[in-house]
């Protein structure tokens, strides 16, 4: 039975990381987004001339920053408004005249001082709460005023130069990524096909290329808008039906859309395909999308709101013919990206949607924006997002008062009574006087909201008492600077296990000294493994523990259990445990208390005792505690050795599909991997921990197994584990998980061993493409320079001496160890040699006085038929290999050969006798000793001809002796580098890195 939601509240699964710090790395991106943007607008433009900042690069200085660039062929001048602002354009001569929406007090000194080229003179003036900046330009000075990421810019030029474009590609965050090609179909239609299955009904948008959607509800109307126009053909889309009740195609000037008309409870679900939309209308199971994630902009002032939409691509305002507004749309880039729920603010609304995002506004000056990933919403005076009136005290309306300072109590004893009547009475009444307008004071409609969320709260209604809430702070916005309010929200949405959101609420400062609250908090950290703060809150809150109900001080101590289990500390684990089973709880609270028990147990040894409680558990009929408990059995019997690893991997892959969507699943897939490896089923041991991670990122857990995954694959490509394979097939293995590959010296090692198989079974274009990836994607300096050395080896090797020079000039840099010095230039004279490019070869040996060097100059020799020189070369890299017995190697004979060779051909008679006398031994166990006798016979007795000679010059057998030389060096591990000692200097100025 797979279950993933709606579970009962007697089962605790961590549910990921915390909101807090997610919320302030999203407000460091936006600041660095905004700020590198901005740098990157002012400094680079992506046209030919460069453009260079005048002046010190200025932090932001309240609502207005004004930045200057400078390039060669134009001056830039940026003015970005916190929040965004509207702006005129007056010319009167050599006067332009920027005239803003808002006000500020811009700092002009660098324009006024120091104007840069095509500029004379500036000047602010304020009017009626308005801002004017006057531009004075020189004679044969134009300019041309644009607006573009964020910003409103002043672009100034020679008068007869043609203008910047407007649209010219600034340098962004972005500037790396291909312009998109155009989406639209030829001919400017897109077919719609539909496809109905059961009550559902699918769309598919076919385009010509990626483009980006926006797929959002408003009311009974379901909107799909695309980033491009085109007219959208829905002739083949069946109508007059649910969930179709009527359609329409809409073409803008720069968008296309279509309205359909749907019961509003209908679920609606946005996928891509490449360049395919499909939108589902009706029930079914499908991905999950990703939540955007919207907050307010901490960096900006006046207010405004941020949201990460990823790859978004446009901002476009789309009428609605119904209503009679205009709706303002952020189109993006698949996969999916949905806002889930309408999100209401005083000046506009957030619609629900299945990707991208939608705004209904409700002031005439909303602007949204879009730098990088991150789009602004703001206005110019800024968002209402900060009411007035903090520390209200909301007075309790249902007779049922708590403790003043423990706001975060459930009163559970008189919340939930429902009277003679029943539930339904109790709860029409408490809904129809929170409907009432009848108003017998200031707080009336708000006390009678907060007695019904109280009454919901206390049935345990989590998702209803959510819906009050959220309306009662839609109303009255002042509600939520109540601590009473803001206890029971968050309390709400930790029983619904919306633990971030629950989280906000319960760091509002009206909380920070409330000791229940703290009870709440540490249940929070505990679901998201963050044992220490988990610890530190319970202890906090040890004031409140006794006037919770059973229930929730059961699992308020199992959350501390988990966190001194995880910590280390079996007493107080057990010690919380003891408190767990204190008062009497539902047979599910203990035996979820019973089954952490038993890995307290574990961890102290009892193995026996521990098995036997979770054989017990084992037999719950609810999944959620069987599962876990049939897990860590299997674990013990298998590590007891009453399991044979097939036994336990049958467990664990049944187990996977039996229980999915929380740690436990992520847990059991850990293990399973693990049996996997042990097996050496590597492929499915990779395939198996790569898709958990992918499923639940969100998940302590996940990390775990993301580390277990890297470990796995660092084992397998580093550590040898995969040398058993065949070295096509640990190729396969690795492209298929090359994303896997770390970081650093580490993955560069693994790349080089991978490659050093390759070599040996001679699949040198494969191991060419690994080491070319290698130097144009991860590696620069000295470690480029060496990698590209090995890639030219085997260029070389492969017969490629072009691509080999082309290897070595693309990797030159300074400051080169002298080996790696010497390595390169002897392969850049090999490649030069093999182009034929001879005399250009010796120039780069000329210093070079190694062996290898020296065979080269034999070899060029060779080449260019200069015997006399040839052959005393050859027969010195011989050297005193006469003096040893055995049979010569294939290198040395062929070398033995071109001696001869090059003796005979140039009448050396006494070089050959010598040579004869030497190695006339060695004839017998020679490879080819009929070509030893032609080469060391001459030309002189009459056995052999000139035409011998050149075939014995065409040979391969020299080559194929230097591969082979190659291919062992190859074999050989790279040393480690040598550490060199940093200056002081640069110790203290070196920025820590990791990997």
């Amino acid at each position: 039975m797979t279950r993933s939601t709606n579970l009962s509240h007697g089962e605790e699964r961590p549910g990921g990381s915390r909101l807090e710090p997610r919320k302030a790395a999203q407000r460091s991106l936006a600041q660095a987004l905004r700020a590198t943007v901005a740098a990157a607008s002012i400094l680079a433009v992506a046209a030919p001339p460069s453009l260079a900042q005048v002046g010190p690069a200025a932090a932001p200085r309240g609502p207005l920053d004004v930045r200057v660039g400078q390039a060669s062929e134009f001056t830039r001048v940026e003015f970005r408004w916190a929040g965004g602002a509207g702006h005129t354009v007056k010319r009167e001569g050599q006067t332009l005249t920027l005239g803003f929406n808002r006000d500020a007090r811009p700092d002009l000194t660098l324009l006024r001082v120091v104007p840069p080229k095509w500029l004379k003179g500036a000047e602010a003036r304020h009017a009626g709460g308005r801002l004017q900046v006057v531009l004075t330009l020189p004679e044969g000075g134009d300019a041309k005023v644009g607006q573009a990421d964020g910003a409103i810019y002043v672009n100034l030029f020679e008068a007869k130069a043609p203008p910047p474009a407007a649209d010219a590609p600034v340098q962004t965050l972005q500037a790396a990524l291909p312009p998109r090609p155009d989406p639209t179909p030829r001919g400017g239609v897109v077919r719609v096909a539909a496809q109905e299955t059961g009550s559902q009904v699918s769309l598919s948008f076919p385009w010509a290329a990626p483009n980006g959607a926006a797929v959002f509800r408003r009311a009974d109307t379901v909107w799909i808008v695309f980033d491009a126009p085109a007219v959208l053909d829905i002739s083949a889309a069946p109508r007059g039906v649910a969930p179709l009740l009527r359609m329409e195609a809409i073409r803008g000037a720069d968008h296309s859309a279509l309205r359909i008309v749907t019961p509003r409870n209908t679920p609606v679900f946005a996928a891509n395909d490449g360049s395919t939309w499909t939108v589902t209308l009706g029930p079914g199971v499908h991905a999950p999308p990703a939540i955007i994630k919207v907050g307010r902009d901490a960096a900006a002032a006046p207010a405004a709101l941020t949201a990460a939409v990823a790859g978004v691509t446009r901002i476009v305002q789309v009428a609605d013919p119904a209503v009679g507004d205009t709706l303002t749309v952020a189109t993006a880039l698949g996969p999916s990206k949905a806002l889930p729920s309408r999100r209401e603010y005083v000046e506009m609304a957030l619609l629900p949607s299945a990707q991208g995002l939608a705004m209904e506004p409700y002031a005439a000056d909303l602007a949204m924006t879009v730098a990088g990933d991150l789009v602004s919403i703001g206005r110019p005076e800024g968002l209402a997002l900060s009411p007035a009136g903090a520390g209200r005290r909301l007075a309790v309306a249902d007779g049922a008062p708590r403790p003043a300072s423990m706001p975060a109590l459930i009163n559970y004893r008189d919340w939930p009574k429902t009277g003679s009547g029943g539930f339904q009475a109790r709860y029409d009444a408490l809904m129809a006087a929170a409907a009432s307008e009848d108003s017998k004071g200031d707080n009336a409609s708000t006390d009678r909201r907060m007695a019904l969320a109280r009454f919901l709260v206390g049935s345990e209604l989590a998702y209803e008492a959510i819906g009050v809430l959220n309306a009662l702070a839609a109303s009255d916005p002042k509600a939520q600077d109540d601590a009473e309010f803001r206890g029971l929200r968050g309390i709400a949405k930790v029983m619904v296990r919306r633990y971030q959101e629950a989280e906000t609420d319960f760091a509002a400062p009206q909380l920070a000294g409330d000791p229940s609250s703290a009870l709440w908090r540490s249940y929070i950290a505990a679901q998201g493994a963050q044992w220490t703060v988990a610890r530190q809150e319970f202890a906090k809150g040890a004031q409140a523990f006794n006037q919770m109900s059973p229930v929730w001080k059961a699992r308020f101590a199992r959350g501390d259990a988990q966190a001194a289990l995880a910590l280390g500390d079996l007493a107080g684990a057990n010690e919380a445990i003891r408190k767990a089973l204190a008062d009497p709880t539902p047979s599910a609270e203990t035996l979820a208390t019973r089954l952490l028990q038993a890995r307290i147990a574990e961890a102290e040894g009892y193995k026996a005792r521990a098995l036997a409680i979770y054989n017990a558990v084992a037999t719950a009929p609810a999944d959620y505690l069987s599962a876990p408990a049939l897990l860590r059995a299997t674990q013990i019997r298998y590590e007891q050795g009453q399991l044979t690893p097939l036994q336990a991997v049958n467990v664990f892959d049944g187990l996977r599909y039996r229980w999915r969507g929380d740690a436990t699943e992520l847990e059991t897939i850990r293990l399973l991997g693990q049996l996997y490896l042990g097996q050496g089923r590597y492929r499915e041991a990779l395939e198996a921990l790569r898709s958990a991670g992918l499923r639940l990122p969100d998940l302590p857990e996940a990390l775990q197994l993301q580390a277990d995954l890297g470990a796995a694959f660092r084992a397998l490509f580093l550590e040898g584990q995969a040398d058993g394979l065949q070295p096509i097939q640990a190729l396969a293995l690795f492209y298929d998980f090359k994303e896997l590959t770390p970081v650093g010296a580490d993955g560069d090692l693994m790349v080089r061993r991978l490659v050093r198989r390759l070599v040996d079974v001679d699949l040198l274009d494969q191991a060419a493409e690994l080491l070319k990836y290698q130097v144009d994607n991860r590696l620069d300096g000295v470690a480029k320079s060496q990698v590209a050395s090995d890639l030219a080896l085997i260029y070389l090797m492969d017969r490629q001496p072009e691509k080999a020079l082309v290897a070595l000039n693309s990797s030159r840099t300074t400051v080169l160890p002298r080996a790696l010095n010497a390595e390169r230039r002897l392969l850049e004279a090999r490649a030069l040699t093999g182009l034929g490019r001879y005399d250009h070869a010796l120039e780069v040996l000329e210093r070079e006085t190694s062996a290898d060097a020296r065979d080269l100059r034999a070899e060029i020799a060779w080449r260019q038929k200069d015997w006399a020189k040839a052959g005393p070369m050859l027969e010195q890299g011989l050297g005193d290999r006469w003096k040893t017995a055995g049979a010569l190697s294939p290198d040395e004979e062929a070398r033995l050969i071109r001696a001869g060779a090059a003796f005979s051909l140039a009448g050396d008679d006494a070089a050959l006798a010598r040579l004869q006398q030497r190695y006339g031994p060695f004839f017998a166990q020679a490879r080819n000793p009929d070509a030893l006798r032609v080469a060391l016979a001459g030309l002189g007795d009459g056995q052999a001809a000139v035409a011998d000679f050149g075939r014995l010059a065409a040979d391969d057998a020299a080559f194929q002796g230097w591969v082979a030389k190659m291919k062992q060096r190859f074999r050989e591990p790279a040393p480690p580098p040598k550490p060199v000692a940093p200056t002081r200097q640069a110790a203290a100025a070196a920025p820590a890195t990791q990997g």
